[in-house]
């Protein structure tokens, strides 16, 4: 049986007037979750009476859960690992990015339709060159891995104009898998490349490190050459609010001139879900500022 949608422990919420348009965030495990915050920061910014939630589904369980939350009056749900890729099938409409991620972080409920949306490569575009005010066009991008992280991101990416984006990935043949995917749609035909991580040596040294694999959850320094990282490099590391991970100490020792975590990816993709649900977009940098965690 599907648990029903409820307020987990210790994850707060906007509210719980039953009268109020209900959101949530869906995962397992979820209690870990900063989307209820956010959401609950950015209702408070604009206005907005809404009540947002975190949900814990059974790994077996997600349409059920998502149809339950439905038939309570909920109104869209942010969607974390793993059902990211359940997401994407369960909607009736499916965006183009969502489409080319093969994923869906957000799902939008009008009437009887589902609608699919996937905002982690626009959230990280946009973190880049706003926040960071790193200019991605006519630069050279490395891509670390080639799972769902890196695939949701490479769209937005090539959108931004760089002159090369590389997915390096242990297997090649999964990165060159990943490239032929998305050149077969159309995207990044004389700019997106593969290989595997040891043919970067003898690589010109790239503008933008951007660290998609999940080394820094499990502390171990990815196998690069030297000559990756440069004093102009800007090292990303999706992996956010755990200090100087493994990826961004080893970016520092190997000369990157600057390093950021991916806690801004996480609350500008939530600020896109929140525009897409409720027609107005909540400034993001009172938000990224609370929730900074220092690299140290």
């Amino acid at each position: 049986m599907a648990c029903a949608p409820c307020r987990q422990p210790g994850v707060g919420a906007i509210g719980d007037n039953h009268d109020m348009d209900r959101y949530a965030v869906i995962g397992h495990p979820v209690g870990h979750s900063k989307s209820p915050l956010i959401h609950a920061l950015f209702a408070q910014a604009t206005g907005q009476a809404l009540a947002y939630t975190a949900i814990e589904a059974p790994l077996d369980g997600f349409a059920a859960t998502v149809d339950a939350f439905r038939a309570a009056g909920g109104r869209g749900l942010n969607v974390t690992l793993p059902f990211k890729l359940e997401a994407c099938a369960y909607a009736d409409e499916v965006s183009e990015r969502a489409r080319v991620a093969g994923a869906a972080n957000a799902l939008a409920f009008d009437g009887g339709r589902c609608r699919a949306d996937n905002f982690d490569g626009v959230g990280l575009v946009r973190d880049l060159q706003v926040n960071l005010g790193q200019p991605l066009a006519g630069r050279r991008v490395l891509v670390l891995g080639a799972g769902g992280a890196a695939r949701g991101a490479l769209q937005p990416l090539l959108q931004a104009g760089p002159d090369a984006v590389v997915v390096a990935n242990r297997s090649v043949a999964k990165a060159e898998a990943l490239v032929a995917a998305l050149q077969a749609l159309g995207l990044g035909r004389e700019k997106l490349a593969a290989c595997g991580y040891a043919d970067l040596a003898g690589q010109p040294p790239f503008d933008v490190v951007i660290n998609a694999t999940a080394a820094s959850l499990g502390g171990e320094p990815l196998p690069l050459p030297s000559g990756v990282f440069a004093p102009v490099t800007l090292a990303y590391d999706m992996v956010y609010g755990q200090g100087l991970t493994p990826f961004l100490r080893q970016a520092r020792a190997a000369g990157a001139g600057r390093l950021a975590d991916g806690l801004g990816m996480l609350v500008e993709q939530a600020a896109e879900s929140f525009a897409w649900w409720r027609g107005v977009r909540p400034d993001t940098r009172p938000v990224i500022e609370r929730l900074a965690t220092p690299l140290t």
